[in-house]
């Protein structure tokens, strides 16, 4: 009996469905594995050399999706006619340079073999000369935890030293698990990215802050910082320094700052055990700090992949529903030359965008609400793309209804079971458990949650800006493979080939689950776009900013 339940659990969800809500068999029939293989193909092929924003790649990318888009039927995506929206942006290759004296030692670290650091000021070569090095724990204030790890200390003009992701804190009932009710456990909150440390260093007017860079807790190897690090930065255009970065952030090797804390008479262990009390002082570590950065900086005139499907209804065509995949990569290695394909991050994600849209073009008529393929730039460089739209939004957010953002699609076979990254913020909740049911699946929550998807892809930008997001994943309980398959093969991917140029195309890949995934995200969006109006849950630290939007 229990092999039938999924064909029962099915044929039960589809027969509650309303009419308006089942999606042809057509349309979802649509989606193809054999063309998300040919558009990954093309994305990730040496012509388009990793696609970084402001390079040939960009262009070729570009003009890519459009004719993509137009073949398929839809409508340029701008008002005013194009497929475009302008995202202003400057280009930073920076070279920096980074000692410290402690004790009356100067020592000279190596970039990037040690540390690396950049700068998104004004000028092209930024100073900071004999800065105070202060620890500072996490570098967290969050007064919902009672946590604050500045304690009113003054840093301004320092060199705030600080660790990586949230403080694991011990669950006291049981101290092998984490405490759920401090920083979600072992799931990531926004104070463990490194995004949030910045902008906090800035709000607090450090000179510099450096992560101290942790496999584990960062989820992530040091080449992938590395390969971040020596690549050109990007910002986007605006009048003054950057609000969200001090003069310099950057990262440092944990041997190397193990040595910088010896220097001064501590040790690392000791002290990263003290970051985990409310109790936690910054520690000055008796020493100062000077960085120089020279950037070669230029102007980047990049865009946003903008198109449309104009809703059927007269009054729910004026409402939006967002898909939005981003289409950038790392490009070209300027040292080694080679080059950084990003083949699954993301020029499958972009695939899925355009199997989506000839999935919506494959309806005998168009939903209700108006459908928007936003294909994003600059990701890699802090969700800049999402971002810019979200300041400038080519439509009115607050008919803006639901985004639902695609970074990285399944390539390696069926899953029994979906996993919402955004579990627990919104009511479209419901929606992909509905429909994850009529595929004989289950929902559920991220189980990767330390890895903090949700604030490291497009949808949180439109989260942030009051957007009823989803962003799922399918990574775990792969059908007819051993039960640590799913370990092994995304394990493998963040060790070996996330942010690598091996992220590149095979022809060996699985696409079956990436295909059943994106059905379910077309079945979404277009119970969305018929008119079922998503609202953020109130427990989600979003949903200010969903009122907001609202008013």
């Amino acid at each position: 009996m229990p092999s039938f339940r999924p064909l029962l659990l099915s044929a039960l969800a589809l027969t509650a469905l309303p009419a308006l809500a089942q999606a042809p068999a057509k349309a979802l029939n649509a989606v193809s594995s054999k063309d998300l293989l040919e558009h990954i193909k093309t994305l990730a092929s040496d012509e388009f050399e990793g696609r970084a924003p402001g390079t040939a790649g960009e262009a070729k990318t570009v003009a890519y999706l459009q004719q993509e888009f137009k073949k398929l039927g839809l409508k340029p995506g701008n008002p005013d006619g194009s497929w475009v929206q302008a995202v202003p942006m400057r280009g930073q290759k920076p070279t920096p340079s980074f000692s410290y004296t402690i004790g009356g030692q100067t020592v000279a670290l190596n970039f990037p073999t040690d540390y690396v650091a950049h700068s998104t000021s004004q000028p092209d070569t930024v100073n900071v000369n004999h800065s105070e090095i202060v620890f500072v724990g996490y570098g967290v204030q969050a007064p919902e935890y009672g946590w604050d790890d500045y304690k009113g200390v003054d840093v301004r003009g320092k060199t705030i030293l600080m660790l990586i992701n949230d403080p694991p804190i011990p669950d006291p009932n049981n101290p092998a698990e984490l405490d759920p009710a401090m920083f979600k456990g072992k799931a990531m909150t926004y104070y463990g990215r490194w995004t949030y440390k910045y902008e906090i260093a800035a709000k607090l007017g450090a000179a510099a802050a450096i992560i101290i860079h942790e496999t584990k807790p960062a989820a992530y190897p040091w080449e992938v910082v590395r390969s971040g690090g020596v690549a050109e930065n990007f910002s986007l255009t605006r009048n003054g320094d950057d609000p969200d970065a001090p003069p310099v952030p950057g990262w440092i090797q944990l041997d190397k700052a193990k040595a910088m804390m010896a220097a001064a008479g501590y040790d690392f262990d000791t002290l990263k055990k003290q970051a985990l009390t409310r109790d936690f002082r910054p520690v000055s570590l008796k020493g100062t700090a000077d960085f120089k950065i020279e950037n070669i900086s230029r102007n980047v005139d990049s865009k946003n992949v903008v198109a449309k499907i104009e809703g059927s209804d007269p009054k729910l065509k004026n409402e939006y529903v967002i898909y939005s995949a981003h289409w950038d990569h790392l490009g070209v290695d300027s040292d080694s030359k080679k080059i950084y394909y990003g083949a699954l991050d993301n020029a499958s994600g972009v695939a899925a965008l355009l199997e989506l849209a000839k999935a919506y073009k494959a309806l005998p008529k168009a939903p209700k609400r108006s459908i928007l393929f936003i294909a994003t730039t600059a990701e890699e460089k802090g969700l800049l793309g999402a971002k810019y739209y979200a300041a400038h939004p080519l439509y009115p957010l607050k008919n803006t209804v639901a985004n639902i953002n695609i970074d990285g699609i399944n390539a390696w076979g069926k899953t029994a079971q979906i996993e919402n990254v955004t579990s627990g913020h919104s009511s479209i909740d419901g929606l992909l458990e509905k429909y994850a049911r009529s595929q004989g699946r289950s929902m559920e929550k991220d189980s990767r949650s330390e890895l903090g998807s949700f604030y490291r892809a497009d949808q949180l930008e439109f989260a942030r800006a009051g957007v009823p997001v989803l962003y799922t994943k399918a990574r775990s309980r792969y059908l007819d493979k051993p039960e640590n398959y799913a370990r092994e093969v995304v394990d493998n991917y963040f060790t070996h080939d996330y942010h690598q140029p091996t992220d590149a195309f095979r022809k060996d890949w699985d696409f079956s689950g990436g295909v059943q995934d994106i059905q379910l995200l077309f079945q979404v969006g277009l119970d969305i776009a018929q008119g079922v109006t998503p609202t953020w849950n109130p427990g989600s630290e979003f949903k200010a900013a969903g009122d907001r939007r609202l008013k």
